[in-house]
């Protein structure tokens, strides 16, 4: 890629770069200290504004992905095909995880099939 299309490379790597790093930072640091020492309100405000990143994460994600899946003629690539279907089920997991918040399952299911997301895009690249 050159030009214009690495800059759109490179915001979609920051925009995953910020939603991968979040869930390993909640899950690798903020839950275990907020194990030792509890406090529900601290932990809600900063989930609430790693939702707000996340959100606007996935909103360039989604705009880069698209371009980049046209302008390299990718739709009908089997791996983007499973590619898009995580991420729809990751959509639909994070929506009932935003109802469901003490769902650790939901956390844990996020996260692996954000990791096979991202495993996808690598393979989508060579």
């Amino acid at each position: 890629m050159t030009g214009g299309w690495q800059l759109v490379l490179y915001l979609h790597l920051i925009a995953m770069a910020y939603f991968v790093g979040g869930q390993l930072v909640i899950a690798a640091a903020l839950v275990p200290v907020e194990r030792t020492n509890p406090d529900p309100e601290r932990l809600r405000a900063t989930a609430r504004r790693f939702g707000v990143g996340s959100v606007v994460a996935l909103a360039v994600l989604l705009v880069t992905g698209v371009a980049m899946a046209e302008h390299l003629s990718l739709w009908s690539s089997s791996t983007l095909q499973l590619k898009l279907g995580l991420v729809g089920a990751l959509i639909v997991l994070t929506l009932v995880h935003l109802r469901l918040p003490k769902a650790h399952v939901l956390q844990a299911m996020i996260f692996l099939i954000t990791l096979a997301v991202v495993w996808l895009g690598l393979d989508l690249t060579v």
